[in-house]
């Protein structure tokens, strides 16, 4: 009885421990998706501002000067009035100590509520916006943008 108790606990800690071994962390600032929750479209923002601390402390920059000059270039992304979207990371190898979103029209911003599940809902209001995410984490912070049309 005893030589199976001590063979069931080896084999546990055997079990528990092959599944640290194989583990592939990415220290890389996270891909920003915004998921349709209506239907299965989903699209990545782009990285504008990054201050980051990557694998073994390395330093990772990025800065734009205006980042709405820079989002109103970009494809944009179409969306319906209201609608709820997802935000999404491909990673998340990080702990995150805020998480914001906002939308620019006209030169002018307004904050959206970000749920505990990260979704949101975009402005009943048609046009032509700017959405900003900024992300601050204990590796860094990191800021993403989109060119959003409301429909």
């Amino acid at each position: 009885m005893k030589g199976a108790l001590t063979l069931f606990i080896g084999l546990l800690f055997f079990f528990s421990l092959t599944g640290c071994i194989a583990e592939d962390y990415d220290f890389t600032p996270p891909t920003v998706t915004l998921s349709n929750t209506d239907s299965v479209q989903s699209v990545d923002l782009e990285e504008v501002n990054i201050d980051w601390r990557g694998e073994n402390g390395e330093q990772i920059e990025k800065h734009t000067e205006n980042i709405l000059a820079f989002a109103r270039e970009r494809k944009q992304l179409n969306f319906s009035s209201g609608q709820q979207v997802d935000l999404l990371f491909d990673s998340e190898d990080f702990v995150v100590e805020e998480l914001s979103v906002s939308v620019w029209k006209n030169d002018e911003k307004v904050k959206l509520n970000l749920n505990d599940y990260r979704s949101f809902y975009f402005p009943k209001d048609k046009g032509v916006y700017v959405i900003d995410v900024e992300l601050r984490t204990d590796r860094g912070s990191a800021q993403y943008v989109g060119n959003v049309v409301i429909k």
